[in-house]
């Protein structure tokens, strides 16, 4: 059996100090490197979740940057800006090269809809505050879910990033605060990271119960798995159990870290208490160490073979994901099989074991504190020039196609389903499918429309903003399928002298009635729903435009196909005691694909559904029983053809995605809907 290395035990501490000396390289954390990350990369591609592999690195990354931080603090040099410079150049360059390629990729084989998401994606990458991109498009009900994009894994690498930053400050002032007042950094570094360690954790729990999606990649709900790691350097030293007790650890942490992923869902119910699982497996592992028993774990994590996986395990890390995302586009795959996972494993390790001595010359040239920047810098300025000169030439193609919306000759719009032309258009779609997603209500960028997190009934005046000089008050009321209303009325708004109250939320009805979000109890939708109705009673709008029926594809939702949703009538009921007229509109059709994606690849007429996928044949609220202040109206027809729905209608783009109307394309109905709504009112 191979001899201990002298590090594999822990070493009683020399006085006054928070670490001892190092004194070498921990073989078993390159082990633990390994199954970390190959836990990551096959639950990736063969289970299509997440594993707590990555806790494993982020507590990895707290214990070894903190012993560094502490020794170079003791000594006095430690150096903020030389120790960012040395992690940038050591980091940066293998990050830019695989944003680089993946940039290619998403060009040659991702659908032009989601060019503009990459380029943001990729740009939040580079710039470590991806986690803080995808935590706002988390909470976000407009953001897109089809297609992950192959930045996504990015985001712990921005929380290690915003760790990086923090941490020498943390420890710098804990070590400087102890020799000012004669106190050991030991004593001080232990009440320090044991209060980040608490507050973290205690902000985490609370944040996962209150909004998981969001703590997923908030780098507060993160720190303390940072802090555990701290906590583990400076406890290691004295700690040092029998070697029977390290064999029993070893294996226990090892098979813990193992099961984690197969036992708990971690993706819906991480950070959290639950990530203290894969954290605290790892901690056994790293206090077992290395045994030089034949019966404990640490034997199988040293081996070569698994210790060079480990070696190469941020460079596999990075790997692993746009190989996966760009196999499973070309394959039209949500999944890897057997065969294509093992193809994209052994692509992603054959791409880290080449990159990874790449970067280590790029590295060893970058040494010095004036080379590391200027190395970092040289990998990321082509980057930048690249993503901004695609996204200039992305800009100009869409400004000609604006300067040419104003012919109703080249985009009719909703005016070729009552002229019934069909004919030939010479221009591209409008919105172009690739920049589709942007083409929504001003309601969002206004911050009116509240998020799914948000229980307050935010209002904002539009049209007429006096109520004294306005013809009329209509509040515009509900979800997302209500709010995708708003560019028609705004227009009608404006011609007719009215003011137009937006109250609207995410994935939110007009009802008292309990909904659900994404399968859970969506209790900030009832909270949203009381509030809005204490606004109207103090408002007294002359009407309240809000959906009628509710479509749906996913019966599982708990809809059907299209339906008079429960508490609708109820609420309408409220209003006439309050002596508002309500205006409901028949829901607008859905698509079962992604309209944007499905004609980056097709035709329209390739791209198109049945009505009936989505709706009933005759309209539910035929048979309900109506207070006598509903106005019903129905403008499918406006649409859809018969039996035919298209997701280009008079050469604009009616979706953005499956079933949410582009702008354009609502305000080429404002008329239609005017019209309507005037005959159908007394107004």
């Amino acid at each position: 059996m191979k001899a201990i290395r002298p590090d594999s035990r822990p070493v009683a501490p020399r006085a006054g100090s928070a670490l001892p000396p190092k004194t070498g390289h921990r073989q078993e954390i390159d082990g633990l490197r390994a199954v970390a990350v190959l836990l990551v990369a096959v639950y990736h591609v063969w289970f299509g979740r997440v594993s707590g592999g990555v806790d494993v690195f982020l507590l990895i990354t707290g214990f070894l940057i903190t012993g560094s931080l502490v020794r170079a603090a003791e000594r006095g040099s430690l150096r903020y800006g030389a120790f960012l410079s040395r992690l940038a150049a050591r980091l940066i360059p293998t990050a830019a090269l695989v944003i680089a390629v993946s940039l290619v990729g998403a060009r040659l084989l991702l659908p032009e809809a989601r060019w503009r998401d990459a380029i943001g994606e990729a740009l939040a990458a580079a710039f470590y505050h991806q986690n803080w991109h995808l935590a706002l498009g988390s909470v976000d009900y407009l953001a897109r879910d089809e297609g992950t994009g192959p930045f996504q894994h990015f985001w712990s690498l921005s929380v290690q990033g915003q760790f990086y930053l923090l941490w020498p400050v943390v420890v710098g002032l804990a070590v400087w605060w102890a020799a000012r007042r004669g106190h050991t950094s030991h004593r001080v570094l232990l009440v320090v990271l044991g209060a980040v360690l608490a507050l973290s954790l205690a902000y985490s729990v609370f944040m996962t119960r209150a909004d998981q999606p969001w703590a997923y990649f908030d780098t507060g709900a993160r720190l303390w798995e940072f802090a555990l790691g701290g906590l583990l350097a400076l406890l290691l030293p004295y700690l040092n159990p029998p070697r029977a007790v390290r064999v029993l650890l070893g294996w226990l942490g090892l098979a813990a870290l193992v099961l984690c992923g197969v036992l708990l869902q971690v993706s819906t119910v991480f950070p959290g208490y639950a990530a203290l699982w894969p954290t605290l497996a790892a901690v056994a592992v790293v206090v077992a160490g290395t045994t030089g028993s034949p019966w404990g774990a640490d034997r199988w994590l040293t081996l070569r073979p698994v210790r060079y996986l480990g070696s190469i395990s941020y460079a596999l890390y990075l790997w692993h994901w746009p190989v996966l995302v760009f196999y499973l586009a070309v394959a039209d795959r949500t999944l890897a099989g057997p065969l294509g996972g093992a193809l994209v494993l052994a692509l992603s390790a054959a791409l880290a074991a080449v990159t990874t001595p790449l970067s280590d010359r790029i590295v060893a040239v970058g040494r010095g504190p004036v080379r590391a920047p200027l190395v970092a810098a040289a990998c990321l300025v082509p980057l930048l020039l690249s993503t901004g000169l695609w996204t200039a030439r992305m800009d100009a193609q869409q400004r000609q196609l604006e300067a040419l919306l104003t012919d109703p000759a080249r985009y009719p719009g909703a005016a070729a389903l009552l002229t019934g032309d069909h004919g030939e258009y010479p221009d591209p779609v409008h919105p172009p499918p690739a920049s589709a997603a942007q083409d929504v209500p001003v309601t969002y960028e206004d911050g009116c429309n509240q998020s799914t997190s948000g229980t307050e009934a935010l209002t904002c005046v539009y049209g007429t903003e006096d109520a004294e000089e306005a013809d009329r008050t209509v509040a515009l009321v509900g979800g997302s399928h209500a709010a995708h209303w708003f560019p028609a009325l705004e227009q009608i708004a404006q011609r007719r002298n009215w003011r137009l109250v937006n109250i609207t939320k995410g994935a939110c009805l007009f009802t008292d009635a309990p909904q659900l979000y994404k399968g859970e109890p969506y209790t900030e939708c009832a909270e949203w729903n009381r509030a809005v109705m204490a606004e109207l009673e103090t408002l007294r709008p002359d009407a309240v435009f809000t959906t009628g029926t509710t479509t749906s594809l996913d019966t599982s939702a708990g809809f059907g196909t299209e339906t008079v949703v429960d508490g609708y009538v109820d609420r309408w009921r409220e209003l006439d005691s309050l002596g508002v007229e309500v205006v409901a509109v028949r829901d607008t059709p859905r698509l079962p694909f992604d309209a944007p994606d499905c004609l980056s690849a097709a035709t329209p007429q390739e791209c198109t559904a049945s009505p009936s996928e989505s709706m009933a044949e005759e309209s539910p609220l035929d048979g309900v029983e109506l207070p006598p202040n509903v106005t019903v109206l129905a403008l499918t027809d406006h649409f859809c053809e018969p039996g035919t729905c298209s997701p280009v209608v008079g050469n604009v783009l009616v979706y953005w995605d499956r079933s949410h109307v582009t702008t354009t394309y609502m305000r080429t109905l404002a008329p239609e809907l005017e019209r309507r709504l005037l005959t159908a009112t007394t107004w």
